[in-house]
């Protein structure tokens, strides 16, 4: 099977990639699961926050909010985002307050939006009212529909064990199955380095850190659904009201190596603890939990573009927590830099997401 991209990986940064390159091109999207978004992206905790993430990030989120408000009917819905913190914590809540760009409010107000805040423990608050729920299900589902509008093909169990560079392109095998491409784009995840290492392209550095999750019942019977997100102060945890439940999570970021990852008890317990340290009402009850690999560059950026040695190898990775909100514009970032035309960012950003700054 021959095409312009083959596009490896199929979360939202293989998918996104996918469509914005098959205007260019004939594009064929690679994934080893039987379905997309099976990994980081299905396991997402699905907020569109514009401040959060380093500066390069931060001007991804911003470049991509038009999409996500306005695209195919918008995929935000009002969530609202909430630091807490207590009184010990009032220099690391400080520094949060600045970075995150949020606006300190009353604690009272804070007790009225989340009644089960602890009085006792929970001094301090501060909130971003356009933070939002983001449908990161219908979102992946509408890049693939674009690309096979414009003629792609998604395949699915489609694992990649060899690849090699050719006279006419690049030779991957996948699933049993031969392809050919003028041009292989990297989109791959937790394995991008893995993936680069096949192609005999230099790894940048990536590493796969674990992200654990809980499902808990709604907390002391009470209706979630206008509660905001919350966090702890540090990112020391957050909780997140979902279909009528609430999820918490530990926010860990352990190094581990690419692999279907799952919670780990004890880290998962001592997240939980640290959340029921500032409510009132006790975990009873954990109906599900899971783990997502967040996927980091060394500075913490996206590695988007050609590969400085190799530019028909195309770099789409290091999405860490920001995949889904910066989706859109880095997928136009990317598809720019390969067409040869001139990007909407500056040269700055472009060069804090360049491969080449990793070599």
């Amino acid at each position: 099977m021959k095409c312009d991209f083959l596009v490896i990986g199929g979360g939202i940064a293989g998918a996104s990639a996918a469509a914005r390159l098959s205007d260019l091109g004939h594009v064929v999207l690679l994934e080893m699961e039987e379905a997309l978004g099976y990994h980081a992206s299905g396991r997402s905790a699905a907020m569109f926050e514009e401040n959060y993430g380093p500066a390069p990030v931060v001007a991804l989120n911003r470049a991509s909010a038009d999409y996500h408000y306005n695209a195919n009917g918008g995929y935000l819905t009002p969530r609202g985002f909430m630091l807490v913190a207590g009184p010990t914590q009032a220099e690391d809540f400080a520094r949060d307050v600045e970075e995150l760009n949020l606006n300190p409010i009353a604690i009272e107000d804070a007790y009225a939006r989340v009644p089960i805040l602890n009085p006792e423990t929970v001094t301090l608050a501060a909130l971003h009212e356009t933070a939002q729920d983001l449908d990161t299900d219908r979102m992946i589902q509408d890049f693939a529909k674009s690309l096979r509008a414009n003629g792609g093909k998604v395949v699915t169990r489609a694992e990649v064990t060899n690849i090699e560079r050719g006279p006419t392109g690049w030779q991957v095998l996948a699933g049993g199955t031969q392809y050919e491409a003028a041009q292989l784009v990297n989109a791959a995840g937790a394995w991008v380095d893995q993936i680069a290492a096949l192609a005999g392209v230099q790894p940048v550095g990536i590493q796969p850190k674990r992200r654990s999750m809980a499902r808990l019942p709604a907390p002391g019977g009470h209706d979630v659904s206008t509660w905001p997100m919350l966090m702890g102060v540090g990112e020391s945890w957050y909780a997140k009201p979902d279909a009528g439940k609430l999820l918490v999570s530990p926010a860990e970021a352990d190094l581990v190596v690419p692999h279907d990852t799952f919670a780990d008890d004890m880290v998962l317990a001592e997240g939980l603890a640290r959340y029921e340290e500032m409510v009132t009402t006790p975990v009873t009850r954990v109906e599900s939990n899971w783990a997502g690999l967040r996927s980091f560059s060394p500075d913490g950026s996206l590695v988007l573009g050609p590969d400085p040695d190799q530019p028909d190898f195309i770099w789409c990775a290091g999405q860490g927590g920001y995949g889904f909100q910066t989706a859109p514009a880095a997928a136009r970032l990317l598809a720019d830099l390969v067409g040869g035309k001139s990007s909407e960012f500056d040269a700055q950003i472009c060069a804090a997401l360049a491969p080449d700054r990793l070599r």
